[in-house]
């Protein structure tokens, strides 16, 4: 082995590290593992950036401005609301809220059909009483099973593609994916419809009370004269009331010591976790009181809850800093979180990913504060302008698709639909382009490179003599079985344009070793890095689903290993059929 072949398997592996374990920004990790590469002289100066002029980031890019266009649409409230008369079972509810996603997710990237898609499964999860949980997981695995079918439905797609390309002279198709990707995504939307009304049913208690708010929330509240908490130890806390104290404040001071030698006192301030449902409870007895609203009660005051997502500008905010609602008088008064720990007073709280916040204030300055962030409200009425029931956006969508089946470089075909949404004042691209997931953009234009240099080094070749090792080779159905293996196992833990950008050198030397065609072995990459379901941070999907849903980790365990497992054999059967 080769000295760049070394220290490229070593830079690899630390930015896999880095990305697996989220304490540093993504494009931080990514920028300075490009840096790193340059500095071992793994690539010269002229090819340090050439990602970002890459086509699969420029169609990643004209792919997400379009999805601006197309959510604002809201064309899909329409139909939940016609689905809703109809009087569904909560099975074909929880089938067809994943089947739309899954439809969606075939043309725009996982995260937009998730977020398109969620608004209207949850507003007729309210009107039919289903259970949230039984709604969110299956949306948001069947966004990542529709991205299997296209060409552009996940950037693993795109860069698979690009390695075809530029090892044969000819990408894939735009549906080539479909014959694999399309079984596949119906199998599995289908188990896990049938699967989550197992895994969660319904409560036991009236429909009146199944509500979506049954997931553990943290919030700080004032104990009134004549509380039933006073004099209570907070040790006591959980067992009698159902809420789990993190912090006293008396005076603005906090109060330490054991729990069971901490007691209650009127006028105290109480930071605690607990059920949406219980502080609801609690409120009403006039046991624990949220402080009066600092603008005082208006007319139009309404309460939202809305989920931050990855492109996010509140991501790694406190909410004391939160100049976008505060400056508009919307107030945050309670936070579901995914952080273990809960240090200092609720203002002092670190917003992640997945986060949903409570906010409280007037519709339109909270529409306004939620647009400006890039946060998701979960319910589809919060909105800063009308929605647009414009037919265009989607038939010059369509016409993108068709151009890009017919040949045209997706790139081009999808750049033009950009142009023409401009011209037509459906699209401010000056604006659009500040709201895009940046972050994901850098990673993926920062990764090529390096992902070019496997191949280069030599150490693909390397890394698959190693593999050969393991399974023969000349069986191309055993080197496509370990590569797809390889894809999957390590989907949960780094993002799957990653996955492919490191397995796809990899699968190239394979399928040259076997002597076969790479097509089925590119494929299995994939399809591979897209089967992510037995974590809730191997996508920002599962990490979505599990703050909007209540999830805990097991639960990702349990519903996905049958999911995890069918995609596979099924996978390696079509890969068999279609391709071998």
């Amino acid at each position: 082995m080769t000295f760049e072949q070394a220290s490229l398997l070593i830079l690899l592996l630390a930015m896999l590290i880095l990305f697996s374990v989220d304490r540093l920004r993504i494009e931080v990790v990514s920028i300075a593992g490009l840096l790193a590469g340059y500095a071992l002289g793994l690539y010269p100066a002229d090819q340090i950036f050439t990602g970002f002029a890459s086509p699969v980031v420029v169609t990643v890019v004209d792919i997400l401005l379009i999805v601006q266009v197309l959510a604002r649409a809201r064309l899909f409230d329409n139909l939940a609301a016609r689905f809703a008369a109809a009087g569904p079972s909560g099975f074909q509810v929880i089938a067809g809220t994943s089947s739309l996603a899954g439809f969606i997710s075939i043309f725009m990237n996982n995260i937009g059909a998730f977020a398109i898609t969620l608004p209207v499964a949850l507003r007729l999860g309210t009107a039919l009483t289903i259970p949230r949980r039984q709604l969110v997981m299956p949306v948001a695995f069947a966004a990542l099973l529709g991205g299997l079918v296209s060409l552009i439905g996940t950037p693993a797609n795109l860069l698979v593609s690009d390695a075809l390309a530029k090892a044969t002279g000819a990408g894939f198709r735009f549906f080539d994916f479909a014959y694999v990707g399309l079984p596949v995504a119906i199998a599995g939307i289908l188990l896990i419809a049938f699967r989550v009304q197992r895994l969660f049913p319904e409560p036991d208690e009236a429909p009146a009370t199944i509500s979506p708010a049954k997931r553990r929330i943290v919030v700080e509240r004032r104990i009134p004269d004549g509380s039933p908490l006073i004099g209570v130890q907070l040790s006591d806390c959980p067992t009698h009331f159902g809420v789990k104290p993190h912090a006293l404040i008396r005076g603005e001071n906090f109060v330490f010591g054991p729990l069971d030698q901490l007691v209650i006192e009127a006028g105290d301030v109480l930071l605690a976790e607990g059920g949406d449902t219980v502080f609801a409870g609690l409120a009403a007895a006039q046991a624990l009181i949220a402080d009066s609203h600092p603008h005082g009660l208006q007319p139009d005051f309404t309460r939202v809850e809305a989920v931050v997502m990855p492109e996010s500008t509140l991501v790694g905010s406190r909410i004391r800093s939160l100049e976008i609602f505060h400056s508009r008088g919307v107030a945050v008064t309670a936070l579901s979180m995914r952080a273990p720990r809960i240090e200092g007073r609720f203002l002092d709280l670190q917003l992640s990913i997945g986060d949903i916040l409570t906010l409280e204030g007037p519709r339109m300055a909270i529409a306004e504060g939620l647009e400006e962030s890039e946060c998701l409200p979960l319910a589809s009425a919060v909105s800063s302008e009308p929605a647009s029931l414009s037919w265009r956006p989607f038939a010059l969508f369509a016409c993108g698709i068709a151009a890009s089946a017919a040949g045209l470089r997706p790139d081009v075909a999808f750049a033009g639909v950009v142009l023409m949404l401009a011209l037509l004042n459906h699209l401010n691209i000056r604006q659009a382009m500040a709201d895009l997931n940046w972050p994901i953009i850098i990673m993926l234009a920062a990764m090529i490179p390096i992902g070019q240099a496997v191949a280069t080094t030599g150490a693909a070749e390397t890394i698959a003599g190693w593999l050969s090792l393991l399974v023969p080779i000349t069986r191309p159905l055993s080197g496509i079985a370990l590569i797809l293996f390889l894809a999957m196992a390590l989907t949960p833990f780094v993002n799957n344009a990653t996955v492919a950008i490191v397995l796809a050198p990899i699968a190239l030397e394979f399928a040259k070793a076997g002597g076969h065609a790479p097509d089925a072995y590119l494929i299995a990459v994939a399809a591979g890095a897209s089967l992510d379901f037995l974590t809730p941070f191997g996508h920002h999907n599962n990490t979505l689903a599990m703050g909007i849903g209540g999830y805990r980790f097991s639960d990702f365990l349990r519903a996905g290993w049958p999911l995890a497992v069918t995609s596979y054999s099924l996978t390696l059967f079509l890969l068999a059929l279609f391709w071998l």
